[in-house]
């Protein structure tokens, strides 16, 4: 029972997803959106919430072309 609650004998080490986990936008379909949605970001001082709209367009248009 004593082994139960000794929560740090192990460490949890986070790493970056497997190169290749997430589909790249190959062929240049959604390259349009993803300018416009980075031309937002640069217009705002990086701001993400007020270029919402425009990543959701990007991430469709992903989505659509999977």
């Amino acid at each position: 029972m004593s082994t139960a609650m000794n929560f740090g004998s192990k460490s949890f080490k986070p790493r970056p997803p497997d190169k290749g986990a997430f589909p790249l936008d190959h062929f240049g379909e959604c390259s349009a959106f993803k300018e416009r949605f980075m031309e937002c970001l640069r217009d705002n001082g990086y701001e993400s919430g007020a270029c919402r709209q425009r990543a959701m367009a990007y991430l469709e248009c992903r989505m659509e072309r999977q």
